[in-house]
């Protein structure tokens, strides 16, 4: 088995969201495959370069859901950054900032 990047959960208030067990079946295999080194595009996944280089959106539609997981990709981890329930076309700009920051802290902190 090739070897896998760590996936590390920054801030400890992110909760995993009430998901349906085939969400959360699809959230885990899409998370273990960027763990794995794999990259896709949509429906799966789009690029986020408004919150930063290398971030992207997990698109996982649940019943009457559209979770959303914000994650970074590095060399050596992916970076579980926010997970939410999106409402509306664009992304709260709260969100954006507050993954804006999250990833700063870490960024500084490393």
């Amino acid at each position: 088995m090739a070897s896998r990047k760590p996936l590390i959960l920054l801030e400890g208030e992110i909760k995993s969201p009430p998901f349906s067990d085939e969400a959360r079946l699809e959230a885990g295999e899409l998370l273990a495959s960027l763990q794995a080194g794999e990259s896709f595009g949509l429906p799966h996944s789009r690029p986020m370069p408004g919150i930063g280089q290398r971030v992207g959106e997990l698109r996982i539609r649940d019943q009457n859901h559209n979770w959303r997981i914000i994650y970074r990709t590095d060399e050596t981890a992916v970076l579980f950054v926010d997970v939410f329930d999106k409402k509306t076309q664009n992304t709260p700009k709260a969100i954006i900032e507050n993954c804006k920051a999250r990833l700063r802290r870490y960024d500084d902190g490393n």
